[in-house]
């Protein structure tokens, strides 16, 4: 019995430092970033690209790795309300979430589409907004109990965006539910529910904050403070119908931005304070996940 104890714990330990090993900073966020709430790579373009969330400036940030401030665009003729993701469709155009919501009373929630044309510039417009809502909800704010839907991660996939909402209810049990919503500007569109996963049930550790889906739209990712889960071999639209992985990061700050770089690299952003700013952080897949 005491060596079955052994060998499971020197099994367990083995297991965490795999996972720290695939886990790293590869560079400091530029100073000028201060709260990196996404990350996103273009097709074309070579930069790192991230926005700031409410409360800052309607700004696309385009970096590298080597900390450098490459390109900074206003997005002129839409507001900062709350930005919370960015993805890329295969044309290399990006995508601005502005449905951040806290405190699950917004009627506004968008977002917008910056040309691929437009990434090397000073100043864009947002060529289109996708304007939506829930229409589970029905007061705004919910009760506390019912506060489901804030979101802060999506991607575009099919010609669609697939939105992924952070659970803002008191008794968080770490669900999160997939939305989907047509890539059709100048109306306001319904989302339609697709499915729910369970990630754990502890807020600071479990509330999802980014999502991404892989080069070759095999993988899905998506983001907690300290954790990451990757899906694969779904069905239909449904990403939390097949086979779930999880990698334990060991490493917990505000992580807030995830993209693939490639099939088996993730690009991980998170958070800095007054001051100091957050880190841009490498995750590779190609070692033993955590299978649910």
């Amino acid at each position: 019995m005491k060596l079955l104890q052994l060998f499971a714990f020197l099994s367990i330990g083995l297991s965490c430092s795999q996972t720290q090993d695939n886990f790293k900073i590869i560079a400091k966020l530029p100073d000028e970033i201060k709260e990196a709430s996404a990350c996103e790579i273009s097709s074309k373009s070579p930069l790192i690209w991230t926005i700031e969330d409410s409360h800052n400036e309607n700004l696309l940030f385009g970096f590298n790795e080597k900390s450098e401030l490459i390109r900074k665009i206003r997005i002129t003729n839409v507001e900062n309300r709350d930005w919370e993701d960015l993805s890329s469709d295969d044309e290399g155009n990006i995508y601005i979430g502005d449905f951040g919501n806290n405190d699950n009373d917004r009627q506004d929630l968008a977002i917008y589409k910056i040309k691929a044309s437009d990434l090397d510039k000073d100043e864009a417009k947002a060529e289109s907004i996708i304007r939506f809502y829930y229409p589970e909800q029905t007061e705004f704010p919910p009760k506390k109990k019912d506060r489901i839907f804030d979101v802060e991660s999506f991607f575009i996939y099919n010609n669609k965006f697939y939105l992924f909402t952070k659970n803002r209810s008191s008794k968080f049990d770490g669900t999160t539910v997939l939305y989907e919503v047509d890539n059709t500007p100048n109306q306001k569109l319904v989302a339609k529910k697709i499915g729910s996963f369970v990630t754990c049930d502890q807020f600071n550790h479990c509330a999802v904050t980014s999502a991404d889906i892989s080069p070759n739209k095999d993988k899905v990712a998506i983001l907690s403070s300290d954790k990451v889960w990757i899906f694969t071999r779904w069905k239909g639209d449904n990403f939390f119908s097949g086979k779930v992985e999880k990698t334990e990061l060991n490493h917990h700050t505000q992580k807030e931005g995830l993209c693939f770089r490639d099939e088996n690299t993730i690009l991980i952003t998170d958070e800095g304070g007054k001051k100091q700013t957050g880190n841009l952080y490498e995750l590779k897949l190609n070692q033993k996940q955590e299978n649910f």
